[in-house]
């Protein structure tokens, strides 16, 4: 189990697998106590059947770059190979703005090919590799050092099981012709927008129950004060204060220190310093907010008239094509959609794309009267009206 400690080792390793045609990636990070990943080991494996050509790398070690590993990513040349990426790739884009180029995903591939929805690596590992995965480090301190041989063990599993896994998925795709599909689905993890949370827009991850513009103006406030504070001092925007201390504060509209130490759900740091202080601030500001300003409530599913008939008929046609296509139904559409689309919605993701060929284009038909549904035995069947 070889470890790479120096900005040349890592160099030599990336050299020389550029000569390859794929390098399977993995990454062991903390997130606890920061708002930021903190990166404390990256797996990379080059094709083979054994363990020599995997590797770990050290990003804490004293002096080594990644600059070698992100030029890497770079060359379009070489498939970069991950499982569940989204972490991995927020962390890479954090650190240098650059996202591995051509990326495919393990967890993509696998939906599109039929192992269900968000399917682990373990159970890649046990259908597609017939082993097992040791899970006894799974929940470890990847910060700490030396790393054990149990826990180099289990993170090198990550990157050398994952070789005959993307081999035999892109096989399947190449042989079903939806290599596509994984491409659609791959655009959103390497979006800048999918990492960066700008303050003004963090509100809107706040479920809140009402739609007074005046209540989501100090709600828009406070929200982009925690974002601020958080980001700029790399803590969890939890641990400044939660969701639910936050729709409480809206609610209470404290404008002194008197006022702000009545609510129940704040953290005792944020009742004092610099947390109170910002507090105050961004409900003064939402209090003063013009009533243009103000941010606009949701009502999309106040206006919404779902025909429920129709969407049970939705919901029993998209049963019958996830059978046929072999694709997790919550995939193609979820509820929402389903219920979007009877109520006349058209603005969907399940009439996009790759979902529009195996669901979408027969879903519009069935609500045009173009088509109805009949059972054959078993099965569901499309009939041409």
């Amino acid at each position: 189990m070889r470890t790479l400690t120096t900005t040349a080792d890592l160099s030599a390793y990336c050299e020389e697998a550029a000569k390859h045609p794929y390098v399977t990636v993995d990454t062991e990070f903390l997130r606890e106590r920061t708002y930021y990943s903190k990166l404390c080991l990256v797996q990379l494996a080059m094709p083979g059947t054994d363990d020599s050509n995997a590797v770990l790398v050290d990003p804490l070690a004293n002096g080594i770059s990644m600059a070698p590993l992100y030029k890497l990513f770079r060359d379009t040349s070489v498939v970069k190979v991950f499982h569940a990426a989204r972490q991995d790739l927020e962390i890479f884009f954090v650190d240098d703005a650059v996202f591995p180029e051509p990326l495919f995903d393990t967890q993509v591939a696998a939906m599109v090919c039929g192992f269900g929805e968000q399917v682990g690596y373990e159970t890649l590992v046990r259908k597609i590799c017939h082993t097992g995965v040791d899970k006894t480090s799974r929940f470890t301190d990847w910060s700490r050092r030396p790393l054990s041989d149990a826990q180099k063990r289990y993170a090198l599993a990550d990157v050398t099981h994952l070789r005959q896994i993307y081999e035999f998925l892109s096989e399947k795709l190449a042989e079903s012709g939806r290599a596509r599909w994984v491409e659609e689905e791959l655009e959103i993890l390497t979006n800048p927008a999918t990492y960066t949370t700008a303050p003004n827009d963090a509100w809107k991850r706040v479920k809140t129950r009402t739609h007074s513009a005046r209540f989501l103006a100090i709600v828009r406030e406070l929200a982009a004060f925690r974002e601020e504070y958080a980001q700029a001092r790399n803590v969890p925007r939890n641990r400044v204060y939660k969701d639910d201390a936050l729709v409480e504060l809206a609610g209470l509209k404290p404008t002194t220190l008197d006022e702000l130490g009545r609510a129940r759900l704040l953290l005792r740091e944020g009742r004092k310093g610099d947390i109170a202080d910002g507090i105050l601030k961004a409900v003064a500001a939402g209090l003063a907010c013009k009533p243009e300003d103000m941010p606009e409530p949701d009502r999309s599913r106040d206006r919404i008239q779902v025909n429920p008939a129709l969407a049970d008929l939705l919901r029993v046609l998209l049963k019958a094509k996830t059978e046929q296509a072999g694709v997790a139904a919550k995939l193609i559409a979820p509820a929402a959609d389903l219920d979007g689309i009877a109520a006349g919605q058209r603005d969907l993701p399940a009439l996009k794309g790759w979902r529009r060929e195996v669901f979408g284009e027969d879903a519009l038909r069935l609500c045009e009267g173009k088509i109805a549904l009949t059972a054959v035995g078993n099965d569901v069947k499309v009939v041409e009206v």
